[in-house]
């Protein structure tokens, strides 16, 4: 009963992400640790392959339809790789099961999670369709500048952030990351935005992945159950996008996600 519970959960959490665009870390790590009770460290090990492994899909996806700005994926990954190799470096010194790297996983999941609800909940109300509209008109006038930050080191510097977060929590990449690119690169079109976000978290979560299996962090089999679900999650929720109230599930995802990180962070 549990292998199919596996795929459903998986499929759930694909449906939302490709309804949503919000990030399957922030989603899928809580519903194994609460749901299923598996261990923190095999959740987020065995949850940044996956996230990995799903977006490499809409990776090559968005780059065949020349969304991909590589320019800015890079100025993000010059900050998280190196960023997450030395968080993964910290974790072996610790021990991933240790009760202390326990404890900093789960804290620093619900912070993340908190992160991460206060920013899909900034995207419902700052980001009207009209809005939208607007502000991609005058992005596309400004293209060259598009991908030029607001300053050189704010990429390097926030990545970092986020290669942290990604390697301790599996969360970091979805939600937090387009907030940051949003201000980053204010001239940049949303859906540049989310192509550059959706590229730049498959080297991170990859190597985070890599590191985590290489400490013993990751199960394979519930790995193989997950991507079951979920890929056809993604494909049916990319499908609906255009016929479901996405104000409305973004705002009930901010409230889950908040009420899952402050579970964590009291625990």
């Amino acid at each position: 009963m549990h292998d199919l519970a596996f795929v459903f959960a998986g499929f759930a959490v694909g449906l939302i992400v490709g309804l949503t665009g919000v990030g399957g870390g922030s989603l899928m790590t809580p519903v194994l640790i609460f749901f299923f009770g598996i261990k923190p460290h095999l959740a987020i090990g065995t949850d940044l392959l996956f996230a990995a492994f799903t977006k490499m899909g809409g990776t090559v996806s968005m780059a065949r339809q020349r969304l991909v700005p590589w320019r800015v994926v890079g100025q993000l990954c010059a900050g998280s790789i190196p960023a997450a190799i030395l968080a993964l470096w910290a974790l072996k010194e610790l021990g991933p099961a240790s009760g202390q790297a326990q404890r900093i996983m789960t804290t620093t999941l619900g912070f993340a999670l908190l992160l991460t609800a206060a920013a899909t909940l900034y995207k419902v109300v700052a980001f009207s369709r009209q809005r939208q509209a607007a502000e991609q008109a005058l992005r596309q006038a400004n293209a060259e500048q598009a991908t030029r930050p607001r300053h050189w080191s704010l990429p390097v510097l926030l990545g970092a952030v986020i290669g942290t977060l990604v390697t301790f929590t599996s969360v970091g990449a979805g939600a937090i990351g387009v907030t940051v690119l949003l201000l980053v690169y204010p001239l940049l079109p949303l859906p540049r935005i989310i192509g550059a976000d959706i590229a730049y978290a498959v080297p991170l979560t990859l190597v985070a992945g890599l590191g985590h299996a290489s400490l013993g962090s990751v199960d394979w089999g519930l790995l193989a159950q997950l991507l079951a679900g979920s890929l056809p999650g993604i494909w049916l929720g990319s499908r609906l996008v255009t016929r479901t109230p996405e104000r409305l599930i973004r705002s009930a995802l901010s409230i889950l996600l908040a009420w899952a990180g402050a579970k964590l962070i009291l625990i």
